[in-house]
């Protein structure tokens, strides 16, 4: 029986390098290459740098790769591990990403069968709308063993920054893409839950100032540049990518 390595889609949390799980750090000190999408045009292919590279336009994806940064403060080590880029454009159009997502699934599944195992570092938690399960399922698909490392949401983080429940007895709890549609789930009952809101920032604001629920709004959660606004007005319409909104009904009296 061949023996290959092993892929881990590995959260490492919201932002805050201290709230990365022990499993996650000690996962990422195991593997020998460490995944990372990358979103710029000019990255069509995946690329490899080797240890202790010095290419520029590499020391710039690390750079503004969110998860790399946040893992780098706990696992510093991972400076000297191989990184492999995988571009990952911000586009709706399903088909072009299947074929983006299955070059690397393929990539990846060749340094599985040299026996590498390889960490693929993702924001938040691997199962919440993140690329690194698409990934995933490729690899698995193709044979490979996998393991999802779940990281801390970052909307169970923003709710412990703001000392408040997300759900209490009967109350439901949705979540919601707002980078899509979001005005149909603002109308449900409970706490509505919209994560990555900035580019619709503009319709939503407008959305709930027409209705009469309680809202708390965080950027950059865990990092430089947090930002809690508490009501309607104070929301700004270029609110920046890592904005998470959570809309609750109002409690009776």
């Amino acid at each position: 029986m061949r023996q290959t390595g092993i892929f881990y889609g590995i959260g490492v949390g919201p932002g805050d390098p201290e709230l990365m799980t022990l499993k996650a750090v000690r996962k990422i000190r195991e593997c020998e290459i460490i995944v990372l999408p990358i979103s710029d045009r000019e990255l069509t292919e995946p690329m490899l740098l080797e240890q202790n590279g010095k290419e520029n336009k590499a020391l710039r994806y690390l750079e503004v790769c969110t998860a790399y940064q946040i893992a780098v403060q706990a696992v510093p080590e991972i400076e000297k591990k191989q990184i492999l880029f995988l571009p990952m454009p911000m586009i709706k159009d399903k088909k072009v990403l299947r074929k983006i997502h299955a070059k690397g699934a393929e990539t990846i599944g060749q340094f599985l069968e040299q026996g590498y195992s390889i960490a693929f570092l993702t924001i938040g938690d691997p199962t919440v709308y993140s690329t690194c399960m698409y990934v995933e399922q490729m690899i698995e698909q193709q044979g490979y063993p996998v393991g999802t490392v779940s990281g801390i949401p970052s909307f169970c983080a923003a709710a412990a920054r703001l000392n408040q429940p997300l759900g209490e007895q009967e109350e439901q709890i949705h979540i919601l893409p707002g980078s899509y549609e979001a005005g149909e789930g603002l109308q449900l009952s409970g706490t509505k839950i919209l994560m990555k809101t900035g580019k619709k920032m503009g319709q939503i604001k407008e959305f709930l100032q027409e209705s009469s629920q309680d809202i708390c709004l965080v950027e950059n959660c865990g990092m430089d540049r947090e930002r809690i606004v508490r009501s309607v007005e104070e929301v700004s319409e270029d609110m920046g990518y890592y904005s998470l909104l959570i809309v609750k009904d109002k409690k009776k009296q």
